[in-house]
């Protein structure tokens, strides 16, 4: 194994939306110099790989950004941080208008203004919209891209980041990198439950199956505040492809129905978890198979529908193909995925200030990993990493560059030759524990087995045994960097798995069916849990802070 040290101004861990916004701030607002550390390759990497069809956050005509907090505020039944919505929502049209100019497709009408679909959504030809983003960045001068970089922890003395450790996993390197300010961009945590199709297809799933929750676990072990865990997402999708169902539901208006024709979203609600929670019960109570109800829309439909799919989830349109029918001839079949944790959704995620600052000094998160506001999207995350941006590099101007421990280093370059030598206690392979892990979470921490829902008991039983799995971890070998990077991949997700169940447990409340659907506490309570469920790891535990909401016209800033 090499060993390399790095230098610089800013480092972005994850290359993704918010990471190449963010760099791309950067380098229109200063003269510092960023590193931006992927594990995969930043032309292709995070939500964005495949691409999207639409943004699904923009402010259209005759909204305001006040009009998008309301919004995801209802359909998160009060649990946001209204200053972070509003400074997010206040420059979703900016962001979007730079995205064109960068080289995006964006249908227009006419009179040359944007296509809409609903409330807040854009239409797009969004296939590149990765790739347009990372030729964008390739191209500033004061900005170095590593690939195939896995950072595996921060360095933190005192509260105070001073950069952070990583593997090279094609030229086998141990990175020691110091920066004065750092910027987490690495997504939300996939592949923590056991997914709807398991073993050789365990990776066709909702969420890109690479975010593991690595900014959240370092996070966590580096003691940060987090934030709202317990609302974990769940989606609602076309069977056996997990394709989007939002295309169907607004892009040619198709109802939920059950087995008898019956439209049943209007009987359970219309907010994300209430679309699960309806689908789950008609299923239930024998009235499944649940529908879209597609039959009868017109073949100019049929073809949008065709095409839209191409551009995110072409197995969709291949299963249409296949079977003959096209969704106008036969309803589409839906169901729940397995529960995620990503902050792009619902209010996951690293506790921050109006700055996206986390509790650790110098420490800066933008998108999925950043709690406290959901609903933002693609167009939030750059919002987002924007804000995050700028942030740093004020940050960077007031504040001496740090300098990491050479301690630190060394018991870091000592832990990854642990999981490099063959000691002779690797009795199990990373593949088993993680589907131990996958199992446990499926049975007793509300997965997709017991139809979301949880008692106290099972989630003490899958503390007990997430534990056991951390314990097991401690002892697995890696052939090669690549077998490394999924040792450190599986310790993440155990490591947010705790969190998970911690804050699950602390919500002694039913607030959001099937997203967090609590059998001891069925009803909600407003008068004790109308709140934030935060945590903090101090002295080898996980303590629960529960915090007030930040109201209409205020904000929250960190005080110390």
């Amino acid at each position: 194994m090499k060993t390399e040290k790095l230098q610089t101004d800013i480092l972005i861990i994850g290359g993704g939306t918010a990471g190449c916004y963010s760099a791309l701030t950067i380098a229109e607002h200063s003269q510092a110099k960023v590193l931006i550390c992927e594990k995969a390759n930043i032309k292709r990497s995070g939500c964005l790989a495949s691409g999207v069809n639409a943004l699904n956050a923009y402010i259209v005509e005759g909204r305001t950004p006040q009009d998008y907090v309301d919004y995801a505020e209802k359909d998160a039944d009060g649990i946001v941080r209204k200053d972070l919505l509003l400074t997010m929502s206040e420059r979703l049209n900016a962001v979007t208008e730079k995205l064109e100019q960068l080289g995006l497709v964006i249908l227009k009408d006419a009179d040359g203004k944007y296509v809409t679909r609903g409330n807040r959504n854009l239409k797009i030809n969004g296939e590149n919209i990765k790739p347009i983003l990372a030729n964008a960045v390739s191209k500033l001068p004061n900005v170095t891209v590593l690939n195939h970089v896995n950072i595996i922890d921060y360095a933190v003395t005192d509260n105070r980041i001073n950069g952070a450790f990583g593997i090279g996993i094609e030229n086998d390197t141990f990175y020691c990198i110091e920066a004065n300010a750092v910027i987490v961009a690495t997504g939300g945590a996939s592949g923590l439950y056991k997914p709807n199709n398991p073993g050789f297809s365990r990776h066709k799933m909702w969420y890109c199956p690479f975010n593991t929750g690595a900014g959240y676990a370092m996070g966590i072990r580096a003691g940060a505040e987090m934030t709202t865990f317990e609302m974990r997402f769940i989606a609602l999708r076309c069977k056996d492809t997990i394709a989007p169902t939002g295309t169907l539901a607004q892009g040619v208006g198709a109802k939920q129905i059950n087995a008898l024709g019956e439209v049943y979203e209007t009987k359970y609600g219309i907010t994300t978890s209430q679309r699960v929670y309806g689908t789950v019960n008609e299923n239930q109570e024998g009235r499944g198979p649940c529908y879209l109800k597609t039959e009868g829309i017109t073949p100019e439909q049929d073809d949008s529908l065709m095409k839209a799919y191409l551009n995110m989830a072409p197995s969709q349109t291949l299963k249409w193909i296949e079977s003959g029918k096209k969704p106008s001839q036969e309803n589409v079949e839906i169901e729940g995925t397995e529960p995620y944790i990503v902050g792009g959704h619902t209010a996951s995620g690293y506790w921050v200030d109006t700055r996206r600052a986390t509790t650790i000094k110098g420490l800066y998160a933008s998108g999925d990993v950043a709690g406290g506001c959901p609903q933002k999207y693609v167009t939030g995350a750059l919002a987002e990493g924007e804000i995050a941006g700028l942030s740093a590099v004020a940050f960077i101007q007031e504040n001496p560059s740090g300098k990491i421990d050479e301690a630190l280093t060394e018991k870091k370059i000592a832990q990854v030759r642990h999981f490099l030598s063959d000691n002779g206690n690797a009795f199990y392979t990373t593949q088993q524990l993680e589907e131990a892990m996958q199992t446990v979470m499926d049975s007793y921490a509300g997965g997709i087995k017991t139809n979301y829902r949880f008692n106290e008991k099972q989630l003490d039983i899958a503390d007990s045994k997430i534990q056991a799995l951390q314990k097991l971890s401690e002892n697995l070998y890696a052939d090669d960097f690549q077998e490394l990077m999924y040792i450190y991949e599986l310790r993440e997700r155990l490591t947010v798995c705790r969190s998970v169940i911690a804050h699950l447990k602390a919500r002694k409340e039913t607030r959001w069916h099937s997203f967090a659907e609590n059998l001891d506490y069925p009803k909600k309570n407003d008068k004790d849990f109308l709140g934030y469920i935060n945590s903090r790891y101090k002295d080898g535990r996980l303590q629960i802070i529960f915090r007030k909401l930040v109201k209409e016209g205020e904000s929250y800033e960190h005080t110390d």
